[in-house]
This record gives C-alpha cells, sequence and structure tokens, in this order.
C-alpha cells in the first residue's frame, strides 16, 4: 500500500510499503480522509517523535474492510471516525474511564502508524460508527472538535451559568473556530475573538462574529482593546488556543476578578510571568485550567458522542473551515503549505476516494 512515513526527523516520504493485517482485537480500516493537524507539522520536521519508521496523522476516518479474532465481523462496510488515543485499560483514571488522562497510552500517528496511508490498523474500541449523512471529512475533524468540546466543558461553558457572560477566544486556527462554532451554537452571546489572519477575520463573521468583535493583532494589542471592549471589566472567560506566553500574559492582563482562564493550545514556548502578573493571579483570585485531548468512554454523553449528535443534526459544519482539499499522491503539498506557510489554510485534508 501507499503510506508517508516519517524516517527521521524532515525525513518524511511517500512510499510502498507492505499492507497491515489486524491483530486480536483490531481491524483495517481503508482511510477515505485524513486531516494534517498542526501539530504534525513540528513533529515531521522540527522535533520528530517517539520512534522511526512511522506513519503520521491522528485525525481521519474510513470504512472498516477486514477484522481480527474477537471482533464482531457487523464492523465490516462501516463507515467509522476513529479516537486516536489507545489507553492502557489500567491506571487509575483509566479505571475511571477518564482515559483522555491516561499515564500510560499509545497514540495513532504519534506512538504508532497512523492515517496517511492507504490503510491502518485501529482497535476496534476506538471506533465509533457514522451515519451516512456525516461525510469523510467531517468525520476526519471530530477528532479536533471533540478537543474544542472538551475545552468548552471543562471550562464550564456548557452550563447556563456561562452562556450570558464576556468571553474572549485568542487564536483562530482549526480549534480556535471550532470553539467559536459549538460556543454560539450553545447560546453565548458576548463572545470576543482574536487573530492575525484575513481569512480567520472572514470565517469567524460568517459563523456570527461581529465586526467590531474581531480584534486583529497586526493592527491592536489583545489585552488593551478587550479591556477597552468591555469597558475596562475584561472577560470573564479567556480560551488561549495558542500556547505562547504572549496569548497567556493577554489573558492575566484582560480576565476580570474571579474569571477563568482555560488552556487549550499547545505550548510554543516556555511559559514563566513577572512578580507583578503573578500578583494580578493572587489579586484577582483566577483560576487556570488546562484542557487536553477529548473524553470517549462509548458513553453517549461524550465528546465524541455529543460531536457526533451535532453533526448529524446538522447543528454544527465543520467543512466549512476546509481550505485545501489533496488526494494522498499530493498530500505532500499539504504538510509543505503549513510548514512554510506560503498562503492562507485553515483546516488542510486530504481526500483519499
Amino acid at each position: 500500500m501507499r503510506a508517508y512515513v516519517l524516517h527521521a526527523i524532515e525525513d518524511f516520504r511517500m512510499e510502498e510499503v507492505p499492507k497491515p493485517v489486524p491483530g486480536a482485537g483490531e481491524v483495517l480500516l481503508a482511510v477515505k480522509a485524513a486531516g494534517i493537524c498542526g501539530s504534525d507539522i513540528p513533529r515531521i520536521y522540527r522535533t520528530g517523535t517517539y520512534s522511526y519508521p512511522l506513519v503520521p496523522g491522528h485525525e481521519f476516518s474510513g470504512v472498516v474492510v477486514e477484522a481480527g479474532i474477537g471482533v464482531d465481523r457487523e464492523w465490516l462496510g462501516r463507515k467509522a471516525g476513529i479516537f486516536p488515543m489507545i489507553p492502557c485499560g489500567h491506571c487509575a483514571q483509566c479505571r475511571q474511564k477518564k482515559y483522555e488522562l491516561c499515564r500510560s497510552y499509545g497514540y495513532l500517528g504519534s506512538r504508532t502508524a497512523g492515517g496517511f496511508a492507504d490503510y491502518v490498523t485501529v482497535p476496534a474500541w476506538n471506533l465509533l460508527e457514522l451515519p451516512e449523512t456525516v461525510s469523510f471529512e467531517a468525520a476526519a475533524m471530530m477528532e479536533p472538535m471533540a478537543v474544542a468540546v472538551h475545552a468548552l466543558r471543562n471550562s464550564g461553558l456548557m452550563e447556563d451559568r456561562w452562556k450570558n457572560r464576556t468571553m474572549a477566544i485568542c487564536g483562530l486556527g482549526a480549534i480556535g473556530l471550532l470553539l467559536l462554532m459549538f460556543m454560539l451554537e450553545n447560546g453565548a452571546s458576548r463572545v470576543f475573538v482574536i487573530g492575525n489572519k484575513d481569512n480567520q477575520r472572514e470565517i469567524a463573521e460568517s459563523i456570527g462574529i461581529e465586526e467590531n468583535r474581531f480584534c486583529d493583532v497586526r493592527n491592536e494589542d489583545a489585552d488593551k482593546w478587550l479591556m477597552e471592549k468591555t469597558g475596562g471589566e475584561g472577560v470573564e472567560l479567556y480560551f488561549d488556543c495558542v500556547g505562547s506566553r504572549e496569548t497567556l500574559l493577554y489573558g492575566l492582563q484582560c480576565t476580570s476578578p474571579g474569571g477563568k482562564i482555560q488552556l487549550v493550545g499547545n505550548p510554543v514556548s516556555d511559559m514563566y510571568v513577572e512578580k507583578e502578573i503573578y500578583w494580578k493571579i493572587l489579586r484577582n483570585q483566577l483560576t487556570l485550567s488546562g484542557s487536553w485531548n477529548s473524553s470517549f468512554s462509548h458513553s453517549l454523553e461524550d465528546d465524541w458522542h455529543y460531536v457526533l449528535r451535532k453533526l448529524t443534526e446538522g447543528r454544527i459544519n465543520p467543512e466549512r473551515l476546509i481550505s485545501h482539499r489533496f488526494s494522498l499522491e499530493e498530500l505532500v503539498k499539504g504538510f509543505e503549505l503549513m510548514r512554510d506557510k506560503s498562503e492562507a489554510y485553515t483546516k488542510v485534508i486530504g481526500k483519499f476516494y
């Protein structure tokens, strides 16, 4: 089969490799769509991964074509979305079904073979059956959608008490824009957004943000802008979807007393704060909360099933964020585009059918 294989940092190419065989408890999935995550770019070109060779790709969907020993053959021919984390099942967190907090997990696309290939083996436990109404591209975006929902739930926004409060999203990549979609769909009405690209403004406005609630950091100081927009009060809930010291400081400067800062973006730099800023955390009684991954417990109440309901009901349309589609043969153009930032993009998807 064809697969993009990472042999070392920057040694990344499509090649012919043996088609995998599903083991006990696994299925073979014919990959139909795969999204390139922002985290794939440093993994391939800068920082590397846990072991080589590796087929990256953790945002993907497809059709089950083979079933290993112990797997219900009813899965054959079914469409599936894939939860990429493989929990150990034994640690204290797994025993509580908080699998996203597993201390000894595997991960499709970073610790074991992922979805940038014709086929991939996946534990049957990680499958989420899809209705015909959900496209492969939308299903490939379920992972970042579930990450956004997990952050929202962790912030308390899904509770009624947040719906009429003042909030800000800093960073309008795919996760930030998906946060905005779910936030507005959930009834939030006082939302400000911070971005740095024209296409981010266009998409945010198409989703429902008023023009005067978009801060372009190329022209404005975000913290000063937010304080002005809120009459000097600040925001009650601030989502940092960037992960830089600068954007964290925005939140610490412009979150109101008793407010919350929800950290979502993977860190792009070391974090430190001056004593003056640390005093703000104490004296304003700010809450800083981290969010990572998403909940998948086979419960109808987990993040993935929440996302699936919204997709099935047509309440959320993630495909509007897709800026580029590439075939498997041309997908390297997507990696290079994101690496070099050679043109504006929002979500880059590989469409393999």
